[in-house]
């Protein structure tokens, strides 16, 4: 038997923080892949520390949902499942490049894939580029576009950057968009100044966050000068200084996240059948009939 676990933050002050999370697992779910999917989380219950206790399952596939490698995948998420010779140094990653580590559980006869980030896999990118034609409602969206991939970012982890500046380089490297740039909210190049980092007069804005909430729907929003309260909302694209914005809202919400979770554990040994191609084909179908997904109204 194997069982899957999508590691998430969670939230105790938004109740939508884990909404993501649970929409993803349901879709692995459905494929029939695993025999066990559980959601666990920091700051919501079921907890860390107790899901692993919770499955029958001797082979445990653990994806963060997280965007970069860092306190929590690094220290956290090893330590509340209690894995034994847990290092970071087995990932051998730069930064971006974390795969999956087999360890086994402290107090229970199982055998633990511990995967990497979401945030920092290469379909990661495929999924950005995917936001920007939700929200344009252009499969072909790119020429005449300029495309912002937006971080958190912060002074006191260097690979919170390195993971947006990895597909923006990675999408770049396409051709498919006439300007690609890594903005962050917390560290130059700032967001706020979107505008004056573009010639293009269309920019595509796609936060690299996990979850629609305080900073997606409130600050970024209001930082571009997309709407001078968040509570108004806003029209997508909105005319910013002589361009047009076409925000797009946490990456994190979109179907094909489930795609994401599932190749990081094919990448562990994971035996998933076609169900990759499955959740591929169902977001594809999805995508097709709800037509772009606009963050007009507030997420929190």
């Amino acid at each position: 038997m194997q069982a899957l676990v999508i590691a998430a933050h969670g939230s105790h002050l938004n109740p939508d923080a884990s909404d993501p999370t649970y929409a993803h697992a349901d879709a692995i779910r459905e494929t029939g892949a695993f025999d066990e999917v559980r959601e666990a989380f920091w700051k919501e219950e079921p907890h860390f520390r107790e899901v692993i206790r919770t499955l029958e399952s001797e082979e445990v596939f653990v994806v963060p949902l997280f965007i970069s490698e860092g306190y929590f995948t690094e220290q956290v998420i090893p330590r509340e499942l209690r894995l034994e010779e847990w290092d970071p140094q087995k990932w051998e990653s730069d930064g971006t490049s974390a795969s999956q580590v087999t360890l086994e559980a402290g107090d229970v006869d199982k055998t633990v894939h511990y995967c990497g980030p979401v945030g920092t896999h290469d379909a990661m990118t495929d999924v950005i580029v995917g936001r920007a034609e939700r929200v344009t409602e252009d499969p072909d969206v790119g020429e005449g576009f300029g495309l912002a991939v937006v971080g958190h970012g912060t002074e006191r982890n260097e690979n919170s950057a390195k993971a947006i500046e990895y597909h923006t380089e990675r999408i770049r490297e396409r051709g498919r968009f006439d300007e690609v740039k890594s903005l962050f909210m917390d560290e130059e190049p700032e967001v706020d100044d979107v505008t004056d980092f573009f010639e293009s007069a269309d920019i595509v804005v796609v936060p690299l966050f996990i979850a629609d909430g305080y900073h997606t729907q409130e600050d970024i929003p209001e930082d571009m000068g997309l709407t001078e309260d968040f509570r108004l909302g806003w029209t997508v694209p909105a005319e910013v200084e002589g361009h047009r914005i076409w925000y797009a809202g946490a990456v994190g919400t979109e179907e094909l996240m489930a795609d994401v979770i599932l190749e990081r554990a094919a990448d562990a040994g994971a035996d998933l059948g076609d169900a990759i191609d499955a959740i591929v084909t169902d977001a594809s179908l999805s995508s097709a009939a709800d037509g772009p997904s606009r963050p007009t109204e507030t997420g929190d």
